[in-house]
């Protein structure tokens, strides 16, 4: 069972006590005005938690209030922990970021591109280019996901039963199979759309480490950094610890009971894209092994030079996510964010208009959960919630504003 324990003085670490409790008062006011819940957040400051909050319930109807120890579904927030489970790999010698991906994966070998009609009559063309390993990581590949809603091929999917769930039996062989044969959004590399990518990456780790999934990240990367509450499903002996998923509808929030279930066992499709859950201690071990380079309490993962690669932007140009997303992709808040290799990453706050620090890489997760990491602050910061869809409220950017206004050396 994991708990949270702060063992420092804020103060010495650079943080107003006084002024951290602003973001206790914040989201507390989230629980009382019924957008929320219930939430815990963490701030670290050089690997050292020196503040952590929570309010409200883990699950409402049963009146059970959220605790250091409730297991979220932190759905995207799985991407990073699997694209770096990749690089481990390719430290390995395993494969190139050049690589075609139909090396591996025989649907991509020749891909088509969607160029009119619709989903049901699709007009496509071959792909000019092949999909490479490091589109994938970039979510650059062409590919895209069910719930984007704004495309044809998002149909496509939908159709063939990929939308929050699966196909029943299609594994993650299978899943890979039908996206990978169904066109792509763009030609690879010209353009940003978030999609299925990382599940896709999750299946080449699979070939290139020889296990599934679900082994490969418990025996690399969860017990070696000690995250016990991480996996892809919740056994049953801590399903009283997990909370329950909600879904806001018209300004209110509602418990999403058949969806919630999903992760009381093992799925038959292991997501690298959005299939784990976790504990706030827990990721705040792998963000505090991000912090430090790739290294934690003498394990190491990848190396800081494979980190440094992972935390630029890799978009052409140097271009922010806004002047090379597609329509389904553009938000006011990613204004000077770029992406990297599994992470967004920060490239002008003045554009971003925020106090987060240049090189601060981050991503969050469809039921409202977010971290960041700030190398310049030495810092680290979580959020978990259980609200879907992600984007109902401003939370990453008001969390970024109360965690830095308490900053004060």
């Amino acid at each position: 069972m994991s708990s949270l324990k702060i063992r420092v003085d804020p103060s010495s670490m650079g943080f107003d006590p006084t002024r951290l409790q602003r973001i206790q008062t914040h989201f507390d006011q989230y629980v009382v005005e019924h957008k929320l819940p219930g939430w815990l957040a963490t701030v670290s400051r050089g690997g050292e938690l020196v503040w952590t909050g929570k309010s409200g319930y883990r699950d409402c109807e049963k009146e059970l209030a959220v605790t250091d120890d409730t297991i979220w579904r932190i759905y995207s927030m799985t991407k990073p922990v699997v694209s770096i489970a990749a690089m481990m790999l390719y430290e390995e010698g395993k494969f190139d970021l050049n690589d075609e991906a139909g090396r591996w994966i025989e649907d991509l070998r020749e891909s088509r591109v969607f160029v009119g009609g619709t989903a049901a009559g699709p007009e496509t063309i071959p792909a000019r280019g092949p999909v490479r390993i490091h589109h994938l990581m970039t979510q650059t590949s062409g590919l895209t996901y069910d719930f984007q809603r704004s495309h044809p091929v998002d149909e496509i999917y939908r159709n063939m039963g990929y939308e929050f769930g699966q196909p029943k039996d299609a594994d993650l062989t299978q899943a890979v199979h039908d996206w990978c044969t169904s066109p792509l959004l763009f030609e690879p590399g010209t353009n940003f759309n978030y999609s299925v990518a990382t599940d896709v990456l999750g299946r080449l780790i699979e070939i290139w480490s020889g296990q599934s999934l679900d082994v490969f990240l418990r025996q690399r990367i969860f017990e070696p950094l000690g995250m016990p509450d991480t996996g892809f499903w919740c056994p049953e002996d801590r399903q009283d610890r997990l909370a329950m998923l909600y879904l806001c509808i018209a300004g209110d929030f509602y418990p999403w009971p058949d969806v919630a279930e999903h992760a009381k066992s093992k799925p038959q499709l292991l997501s690298g894209g959005g299939g784990l859950g976790s504990t706030a201690h827990d990721y705040q071990r792998f963000m505090t092994m991000l912090l430090r380079g790739g290294e934690l309490d003498g394990v190491r993962l990848v190396s800081s030079r494979t980190l440094e690669l992972m935390t630029q932007n890799h978009l052409p140009g140097g271009v922010d996510l806004p002047g090379f997303a597609i329509d389904s992709y553009r938000e006011s808040d990613l204004a000077g964010v770029g992406f990297g290799l599994g992470f967004a990453v920060v490239i002008d706050p003045i554009k971003n208009r925020s106090l987060i620090s240049e090189g601060s890489f981050y991503w969050g997760g469809a039921a409202s959960t977010l971290f960041w990491v700030d190398p310049q602050e030495d810092l680290t910061v979580s959020f978990f919630t259980q609200l879907v869809p992600t984007g109902t409220y401003p939370l990453r950017r008001e969390l970024q504003q109360l965690v830095y206004q308490a900053l004060v050396d």
